[in-house]
């Protein structure tokens, strides 16, 4: 059983309520949960929120926040799963924001730089990850889902 079963039982087995809001990732870790059989027992919204403009609208994200820091911040990320908390009051959520590739990346923020956050238990846990530039699109977005469901497993034991 791979990290993603075993965090979702958990989840599970706790009756903790789950949101995503995902850009990079663009549903697929919405997809990851949703294909486990009893996951609407907690999980609750999904939101795919890619443009600024969408995680303004429907985040309630900082114009202030996009224009100094860039979408794919740690700021931002906060804000994406702090509002996502206060929107959906799901106990734990998910927010995923980065530069997948093959283009679009800058120097200062090249690709495969991705920003997860977990809000849980009044706790806003941020963490930025470096992918390969090498890797695939696809790659980077498997690779940020799995490490969502590791620092899920990880905050829920305690860090």
């Amino acid at each position: 059983m791979g990290i993603e079963s075993k965090t979702i039982q958990i989840l599970l087995e706790n009756q903790i309520s789950v949101s995503t809001a995902e850009s990079c990732t663009g549903g697929l870790l919405a997809s990851q949960f949703i294909s486990i059989a009893g996951i609407s027992q907690i999980y609750q919204t999904g939101l795919i929120t890619y443009s600024n403009e969408a995680k303004m609208k429907h985040l309630k994200v900082k114009a202030m926040t996009l224009k100094n820091h860039g979408a794919v911040s740690r700021q931002v990320c906060s804000q994406m799963c702090y509002h996502l908390h206060k929107i959906t009051k799901s106990q734990m959520t998910f927010a995923t924001t980065g530069v997948a590739g093959p283009g679009g990346g800058t120097k200062t923020k090249p690709v495969g730089l991705v920003f997860i956050g977990i809000f849980y238990q009044k706790n806003i846990y941020v963490e930025r990850l470096s992918f390969s530039p090498r890797m695939s699109r696809l790659q980077i977005q498997k690779g940020t889902v799995k490490e969502c469901f590791q620092m899920a497993s990880d905050i829920i034991h305690g860090l």
